[in-house]
Parts: C-alpha cells; structure tokens; sequence
C-alpha cells in the first residue's frame, strides 16, 4: 500500500512537521506500507521527495526538495501527478503530518476529500475548528465543557485602537493572561502577560501569525494531556502531566531545552482521571473529530477544578511527543499505533464513499 506522508507546509510549525514526520517514516511497517515522503516548502510549493534523509537532516523543505508534484482535485484516475509529466507513484492513504495553518487546518483535508484519496485525521470542519481556538472555546462551551475565561479580537483592533484594546481585554480578564494567534499551534507566537506593558509586547507577537487574536485567563494549574484515537468509538489513553522547566511551556520548552518533565501516568486520582479522560471523548467529539487528538487540560493547584484548555487535531507526532508516548504507556507501541490510524483513515473514507451525490 502507498502511504503518502505530508511533510512542511506554509506554517510556523513547519520545523515541527520535518521532526513528526521523520519518525513516521522510519517507524511505518515497510511490509506493510511503502512509504512516499511529499514534502511541502514554507512557500507552498510540493515537492516528491527521493532522498528523505535531505529533508530530515536539513530540518526543512527547500525549493530543490526533488521532483515538482501536485495533487488534482479529481476522484477519477490519479490525482497524484508530477508537473513535468513524469511517472509517480500513485498514492493509496495520505498522512498529513503537518501542524498549523495549510495543513492542520482543514485546507489539505479538503484538497484530499476532493481527490477521493484517503487520509489519516481529522475531516475538513474538526481540522478548522481544531485550529481555530476561538470557536473551538465555542463550540466547548456549547457542550457544555468546562473551560477558562477568554476574550479575542482582530489584528486590525488591536493595531489601530491599541488603547482601546487593551482597556477591553483589562476590563474582561485579569493578569496574568495569556495572548495567543488564534490558528496556530506549538505555541508558537504565545506570550504570558503580567502587565499593561507585557500585553502591548504580547499582542505584537501574537499579530504576526494570525488576523484573530485571543487572550486567555492564566490559572495557576497544573498541565495534563490525555491522548484519543479512533472515529465513532472513540478510546482514551491513560493522562499525562507536563511539568515545564520554563514559566510556561512555550516553544522553547517543547523542543530546545531538556528542562521540562513528563510524568507519565499523570499523578491522579481515580476520579481525576475517569472525569479527564470523559473530558477529552466529549471535546473530541464536540467538534466531530475523528482519527487522532490529543487535548490539554488545566487542573487547577487549589481546588482541582478541571479545565479543558484546547484540542490538537494533529498533534507532534515523534517518537518522544507526549501523543505517542500516552499510547505506549497504554499498551499501543508507536508502529502500531501508526496502522491503526490508517486503516482509520481508511474506515472512515469508506464510510464517506457510501454517502450518495446523485439525487433522483
């Protein structure tokens, strides 16, 4: 079977994609699945790759990646298709492992939706509401989930009324807070506010990765992940706690200093883990996701008030990433883990191609 793996993208997260999808491509069971590495420049541009080792030693995807391919829209025939007219591969499921906007955000799934090609992960809706932390809140508190105090506002607002906009979020939520673009992930371009002056820097930040902006109430809370796979029957691993060796755990802290811990299970009590496991299948499902998630929660150091902080529709995904890592402590080694996802993938395109789009 041809496994394509979608690595890079237009994203901030791009860096982050190039480490996921090395370890997908040389964990994936090679008499299982051949694996065909597609890379994606920061610029958008595909590129088949010949030498994968080029891409993963070099931590990203440039213009000379190899061979210029796209994928047409169009079920019928091969959607898969070099720009010079050469011979590709054709490709059986896709694996996006792409983390951020153009890729984690519903355009990718759509583009392979319209292709008719199978792929690993969320649908087009869970992926855009996934990456957009604004109605993602929504849709949480919809559900009826528990989650922190928020408020958001456009790249516009926040440039040509600062003063107004920093009297509305002061009179909405208290220091400390935290400011972030509102599609985006890895905590990229996150900043912790504790006065007037750190909330005018954060929002700065903050506008370079995206036109919404949303600003988040700090709690003094302990953070938990709890890992989910599956489509309609979801399943849960067991929590994990992460203790960052910086104020917050911000890029830095995921993936250049070694001083953060993972605790793995999570120090919980019975009850804490039954609610935050019932927690993450209800926010998977509030948003209809379906494959993989991992979602964040805050417990709070006082009281233990649980908080359901975000979902990941397409979480890292390397070998030591906290997503995979739930597993293995749950029972599902990292290679499986990976087969089982794609015969998800494949389930669940199966259950699409039932759908009928003729009406007489």
């Amino acid at each position: 079977m041809k496994l394509g793996i979608l690595v890079g993208g237009r994203s901030g997260e791009h860096e982050v994609s190039v480490m996921s999808a090395k370890s997908v491509f040389e964990a994936v069971d090679k008499n299982k699945y051949d694996p065909v590495l597609i890379g994606i420049s920061k610029e958008g541009c595909w590129y088949l790759i010949e030498d994968p080792e080029s891409v993963f030693s070099r931590g990203f995807v440039g213009p000379d990646a190899g061979l210029p391919v796209t994928i047409i829209p169009q079920p019928q025939g091969q959607p898969f298709v070099a720009l010079d007219g050469s011979h590709v591969p054709g490709l059986d499921v896709v694996f996006p492992v792409l983390h951020g906007t153009f890729g984690e955000d519903g355009t990718v799934q759509g583009l392979m939706d319209l292709a008719g090609i199978p792929y690993v992960g969320a649908g087009v809706m869970a992926s855009a509401v996934g990456m957009d932390k604004i109605m993602m809140k929504r849709l949480f508190r919809y559900a009826g989930l528990p989650v922190v105090k928020d408020v958001s506002l456009t790249r516009r607002f926040s440039r040509e009324s600062r003063e107004e906009a920093l009297k509305y979020i002061e009179e909405h939520i208290p220091y400390p807070c935290f400011v972030k673009p509102a599609n985006l992930g890895s905590s990229v371009g996150i900043s912790r506010a504790d006065s007037r002056e750190e909330l005018d820097r954060a929002l700065d930040e903050a506008a370079r990765y995206d036109f919404k902006i949303i600003v988040e109430q700090g709690v003094p809370a302990r953070e938990i992940e709890c890992s989910v796979l599956g489509n309609d029957a979801p399943e849960c691993s067991i929590p994990g706690e992460i203790i960052p060796g910086r104020d917050f755990y911000d890029y830095e802290a995921k993936y250049k200093d070694d001083n953060s811990k993972l605790l793995i299970p999570a120090p919980l009590t019975e009850e804490q883990v039954r609610q935050v496991q019932d927690l993450a299948v209800r926010a998977f499902r509030a948003i209809d996701c379906a494959g993989l998630a991992r979602v964040d929660f805050f417990v709070t150091k006082d009281t233990g008030k649980i908080y359901v902080n975000e979902i990941n529709t397409m979480p890292g995904f390397t070998t030591i990433s906290m997503y995979p890592k739930l597993w293995e402590a749950s029972g599902l080694p990292y290679d499986q883990l990976i087969s089982r996802l794609i015969d998800l993938a494949l389930e669940k395109h199966q259950e699409k191609s039932e759908n009928e789009t003729t009406y007489s």
